[in-house]
């Protein structure tokens, strides 16, 4: 027996499995499960689209200042891991109710709230202090971007009422307002019209989850939209949102034609998209292709912005 259990034990090394390599594995997993790092990542693209235009159009060499880049992506990357570390820290009580949020280690008990707490904190203010070594404007919208999600979205509106997705768009919308901020504190209007695509976009893309989630946040008493005047109120909202990109690329006409024409035939195909969903019957078929759609559509527009200033 003594035998089977060193062969055993072997076998385990050889393949990886050893219990503190797994215990490693879980705390990571649940680390970046806590500072969401779906949303780090996809907030570290439009700050870095942001910082690139700013150098672009100021004329500055980017070797020339890879300090300013890395202190920018790491400070806001770092500002946003702990805004969302807060946030878990203040839905623990909710998230369980919900299925795509209940398993997070601030519900499941594997990570203590108070460390949640305290995590968020410090990545908060050492992102901030990082920004603030580029410039003080960068470091000042971080901080309005955090406490806007934090105080504002997390802590107030989001339980209270359906604004909840306007107010929490203005945290989403700061990234790229960072990254211009870092290199060139005179936000131009390339900068402004890189915040109100992401206000915006946010609005449809997440009323296009709390269709597909409505009875999710339904039970954990949250009034999204469609809890509380139904799809046919939502569908029209989300159609508004959508136009009101459409006058958007016409006011970064310094990044060429092509780019314009790009940015306005993916408004128009998602404006096709929206009116679309009032004839389909399929509801969660409808939602999902607005979210799919709305994702595609950030990503094809700001890695066009960085194409368009390279060739």
């Amino acid at each position: 027996m003594a035998k089977l259990r060193t062969l055993d034990q072997a076998s385990a090394s050889l393949s990886g499995d050893r219990p503190q390599d797994k215990e490693v594995n879980s705390v990571w997993k649940d680390f970046l499960a806590l500072i969401k790092i779906g949303i780090v990542n996809s907030n570290f693209i439009t700050t870095f689209t942001g910082l690139w235009l700013a150098l672009f159009f100021t004329q500055r060499s980017f070797i020339a200042n890879i300090d300013v880049v890395l202190l920018t992506i790491i400070g806001s990357s770092l500002v946003v891991a702990g805004s969302c570390s807060l946030n878990n820290y203040i839905d623990r009580d909710i998230d369980h109710l919900m299925k795509r949020t209940k398993n997070r280690p601030t519900v499941t008990g594997r990570m203590n709230p108070v460390g949640a707490l305290y995590l968020g904190l410090a990545l908060t203010i050492i992102g901030t202090i990082l920004l603030a070594m580029t410039t003080y404007t960068a470091a000042i919208i971080g901080l309005i971007g955090a406490f806007t999600y934090v105080v504002l979205y997390s802590m107030w509106s989001k339980r209270r009422n359906t604004l909840n997705t306007v107010i929490g768009s203005i945290s989403g919308a700061v990234p790229p307002l960072i990254g211009w901020a870092a290199v060139d504190p005179n936000l131009s209007l390339i900068a402004w019209m890189l915040f109100f695509i992401m206000f915006l976009w946010q609005i449809p893309h997440f009323l296009a989850i709390a269709i597909r989630r409505c009875e999710e946040y339904r039970s954990a008493g949250i009034p999204m939209l469609p809890v509380v005047h139904g799809f046919n109120i939502t569908r029209r909202q989300m159609l508004v949102w959508v136009a009101c990109l459409l006058p958007l690329p016409f006011y970064m006409f310094d990044l060429g034609l092509a780019f314009v024409i790009l940015a306005t035939l993916l408004n128009l195909g998602w404006l096709a998209l929206s009116v679309a969903g009032f004839r389909m019957k399929d509801e969660m078929k409808w939602a999902t292709l607005m979210f799919v759609y709305s994702l595609n559509y950030l990503t094809i527009l700001f890695v066009s912005m960085i194409i368009v200033t390279i060739f």
